[in-house]
């Protein structure tokens, strides 16, 4: 499902090496719309974005992705606590009503599944907003690892448990 906008014409992307790995990074005109965390693979990376490109042309460059890059590298650096890089997120509707709802919830503190599904105005789909939280095209900058269960267990992260806790403990997020 081709879900990017048509009308915009190129796709940046490049990659850099952070403290927890390679992340690959991609944005358009209007803003940041990939990011990964390591245990994504570049061949996966590209796919996504020739899946999602409708016909945009996808060019490698480190200039256009720098803020991002260098606001990533500042939070796991523990120097920036709130991301100000525009973002064009690719999903639907419901994803990103999710997604919006994630953004808010605040650095170094989490929330559960359910409370989110709460706060989505959709009670009770926790399931549902587990798969838009699963589908974030922009870990750590939609901060999805903030997400725990509802026993307070970290649960369902893709870069896997012990990046989510790193980042969690970066944060000074209390862990039970």
């Amino acid at each position: 499902m081709r879900l990017y906008d048509a009308s915009m014409k190129k796709i940046y992307w490049t990659s850099f090496h952070s403290k927890i790995g390679t992340i690959f990074v991609a944005s358009t005109e209007k803003g940041v719309c990939k990011i990964t965390i390591p245990k994504q693979t570049k061949k996966e990376f590209l796919v996504w974005l020739n899946d999602i490109a409708n016909g945009a042309e996808l060019v490698e460059s480190t200039k256009r992705n720098k803020r991002v890059i260098d606001e990533l590298n500042r939070y796991l650096d523990q120097k920036l606590v709130r991301f100000h890089t525009k973002l064009d997120p690719i999903g639907t509707d419901f994803q990103k009503s999710v997604w919006r709802q994630l953004r808010r919830v605040q650095y170094g503190t989490t929330v559960t599944y359910k409370e989110l599904a709460r706060r989505s105005g959709v009670a009770g789909a926790s399931q549902a907003v587990g798969r838009a939280n699963s589908s974030n095209p922009l870990p750590i900058v939609i901060p999805c690892h903030r997400v725990i269960g509802s026993d307070n267990s970290l649960v369902g992260y893709a870069a896997g448990i012990k990046t989510k806790e790193f980042l969690l403990r970066l944060e000074g997020a209390v862990l039970l």
